[in-house]
Order: structure tokens, then sequence, then C-alpha cells
């Protein structure tokens, strides 16, 4: 791989298939950001079914029976329980993407991304095999925490993009992980909504017996998007990462991310790793609340919840496909990722006053468009900076770290953001974000220039 840091991607034989790398990378990214996404537009009814089925005892009834207990102490209504529980579902999740994204990342630089890939999108699988027939909660939960294990293997496929471009390009590489993340969610949460009406209970109902419910058709769909996505790999997949470029094996104590984060030896990796960290965790404030701050001041529905989602797919596929893989490059990755981050915590401060003061819908979908496209920028340049920074036969570590981070900061960030809306609403929460954004840019400001 060192290869690609001084000699372009034209200039030797041995440099001809990675065209078609890349893309085999980008459909691997697309199909399993849509099966991660595909439950977004059905998690609040699954909660509302799952209420009602296991009500009586268990696991599940004692974490709704503690939320609906805090709620009622902070005078909350019913909507902050469910984001507080979403909330908390979604730390699990991830927390083990935080736990074992640089697992992943550090054993691709040890034996190559193509293995490490089959295994991850094969356990992904299994996970919606549990989803499909999970008509207990605990057997969800199980499912939740093993696709969350699993999911960590987005550093390997985006270390797997700084094999296969050159330092110059590599924002444009970066841009197209962006686009492959953002079509994925604009397909996900498509499929979850058309397909949530579809109940197999009502046609089979015997099938109950077995663990059906009524929204395994969309887990349905995400295990079979998986086993396409594992096939692909299986006879597509050419490994990226030369043999010569491998890195040493790791003991479980490097493996920590913590650990690895405090101890890596380049200053500006530790620093655009906190950056990268503290710009998580104040944009998730936002897929924390969305969906119940505009339901509680706007009565959005889950098509209008829909509309949202769509609406930030097709920005970002712009923003990420085209302008930043433009413009990165020609603005400096420092400065993208700074202005975008600035852009964001302006726009936040912009959606907290549209939904809670002004309740206008076009506001609101402006002040969307303009943080997604500040989002779109400083995911490039920050996924660039890191890369750059980082040296050739580390670059799935370093990313791993960065990766897991940023799941750290989103298992964070909901309890956070769900005891701001308790306490203080949408509008502050999101003043709130905006505040830790602005911060973040200030921080990120501090960064070097990247050698290219």
């Amino acid at each position: 791989m060192a290869a690609f840091v001084s000699t372009p991607i034209a200039a030797s034989p041995a440099s001809a298939p990675k065209p078609l790398s890349l893309g085999v990378i980008f459909l691997t990214l697309y199909i399993d950001l849509i099966g991660f996404s595909i439950f977004f537009p059905v998690g609040p009814a699954m909660l509302e079914w799952y209420v009602k089925k296991e009500a009586a005892g268990g696991l599940f009834a004692t974490l709704v029976n503690r939320l609906h207990s805090l709620a009622h102490a902070a005078h909350a209504s019913d909507l902050a329980t469910g984001a507080l529980f979403a909330g908390a579902l979604g730390s699990v999740y991830s927390l083990m993407q935080f736990l074992f994204s640089p697992v992943w990342g550090a054993r691709s630089d040890r034996v190559g991304r193509r293995p490490v890939l089959l295994l991850t999108i094969a356990g992904n699988a299994f996970s919606y095999l549990l989803l499909f027939f999970s008509g207990s909660f605990l057997l969800f939960f199980a499912g939740r925490i093993l696709g969350g294990i699993m999911g960590g293997n987005l550093a390997v496929a985006i270390a797997a993009v700084s094999d296969v471009t050159t330092r110059e390009n590599r924002a444009k590489g970066m841009g197209l992980v962006g686009v492959a993340f953002g079509l994925g969610f604009l397909t996900g949460p498509a499929i979850g909504g058309l397909t949530a009406s579809i109940n197999l209970l009502d046609r089979w109902p015997g099938l109950a017996a077995y663990g059906v419910h009524p929204f395994s058709v969309p887990a349905a769909i995400a295990f079979g998007l998986c086993l396409v996505n594992l096939l692909w790999i299986q006879t597509r997949f050419r490994e990226t990462l030369p043999a010569e470029s491998r890195g040493s094996n790791l003991t479980l104590r490097e493996r920590n991310p913590l650990h690895s984060f405090f101890h890596l030896p380049d200053p500006a990796i530790r620093r655009a790793n906190l950056v990268g960290f503290v710009v998580t965790f104040g944009f998730s404030f936002f897929e924390s609340i969305i969906s119940f701050f505009t339901a509680d001041a706007l009565h959005y529905t889950p098509r209008d919840l829909t509309l949202i989602f769509i609406n930030i797919g097709l920005v970002s596929i712009v923003t990420q496909g085209v302008l930043a893989r433009r413009y990165v490059p020609k603005l400096g990755e420092k400065f993208s990722a700074v202005a975008g981050m600035a852009l964001i915590g302006v726009a936040f401060a912009g959606i907290g006053y549209a939904i809670g003061v002004a309740k206008s819908a076009p506001l609101l979908y402006l002040m969307l468009t303009l943080s997604t496209i500040g989002s779109g920028f400083a995911n490039v340049a920050m996924s660039s900076l890191i890369s750059l920074y980082a040296p050739p036969e580390e670059q799935g570590k370093v990313l791993g770290i960065y990766r897991s981070l940023g799941f750290l900061a989103r298992a964070l960030s909901p309890a956070v953001a769900g005891w701001l809306f308790f306490n203080s609403g949408g509008t502050v929460t999101f003043v709130v974000g905006s505040v830790i954004l602005l911060g973040s840019a200030l921080l990120g400001s501090g960064l070097p220039r990247p050698h290219k």
C-alpha cells in the first residue's frame, strides 16, 4: 500500500483493478446501510407492539416501567419515554460498534480486508435472521447486540477505500463513501416504510409460534440484502491490502479503542479523533430526538418523518457525491471540515427555532438542507484528514479508532439529548447541540494541514 502514497493509480499495471474494487466497496457499504436504516420508520410501531405484548413482566416490561417512572418524575410525555427507550437501544448498538470497530480494523490490517468483510457481513445476516424471529424482546435485543458487533466492519470497508485511492484523491474516495451512506439512508427507510404494513401473520397466523411478528418483513429484506452483499464480496471483491503492507498482530489491550486512542503517537491524529468525537456527539442530538420533537411540536406522522430522511438522503448524495468530492481537494481538508462543522452548528439552532418556535415546515427543510450540506463536507474532510495523517500500514487501525470513537459518541449522546428533551424541550436541546458543534469547529481549527 505504500506505493499508493508516491505513485498515481494509473502509473503501474498492478493498479488496473482498483476502480472495480472501489465500485465493489461502494455497493458493499450501500447494501449494509440499507439493512441498517430499514427499521427507522417502524421503530415507534415496534415499540408499541412490544409494550402490548410483553407488558406483563420480563426484561422489556422492567425497562419500560423504569422509563415511564422517569418520565413521570420529569413531568414529560409518553413521547419522551419513547425517545429514551429508542435512545437506549441505539446506545447499546453503538456501544458494540465502539468496542469492535478497532478490533475488525486492526484484524483487517493483519489478514486483509476481504476475509474480515466476509465474516462480519455473514454475522450481520444472522443478526437480521434473529430479528425476523424476534417475537420476544429478549431475542430482538440479542439481534441488535450482534448487529452492533458486526456493524463495526464499516471501518474495514472505509480502510479499503484508502487502499485503492492515492493521497491526492483520498477526499474523492471518501466522497464515494458518503454517497453510499446517503443512498443507503434514502433507500432503507423507503423500503421499511413501504413494507411495514405487510404482516405475515395476517395470512399465516401459525408463524407466531416460531417468533414471527408484524415487522418481520423488513427484517427478511435486510437479511436478503446481506446475503446478496456476501455473495457480491465473495465473487467480485479483490483484496485491496497486499501482504507486504500488512501490519503485525495486536494484543487485546492494544485493541481497546480508548487505550489505542491515548497511545496514538501522532498528536494530529489524536486531535482529529477528538474533533470527530465532539462533532458526532453533537450531531447525534438530531438522530436522538428529531422524530419525537417533530411529532410533539408539528404533529408529524411516520410518513412525514420518512420525507425528512428522504430529503436528507438526497441532499447528502449530491453533497458528498458531487460537491464535496469536487471542492474538498480544492478548498483543503482542514478548511472544509471546519466550515462544515460551523454550518451544522448554525443550522441546528435554526432547526430548533423552526420546529419549536416558528413551527414552520419550509424553514425546517431549509435548515435540514444546510445541516446536511455541512455534514457532507465535514464527514468527507474529516475521514480524509484521518486517513492522510495515518501511516499506510495502519489505515485500518487508525480509521477503526476514529469510527469507534464516533460510535462511543452515539452511545453517550442519546442520554444527554434525552435528558435535555425531558427537562428543557427540543428547542433548547438543538441549541445546546449547536454550541457543541461550533465548539468542534473551533477545536478543528487547530488541526495541521496534511502532507500529500
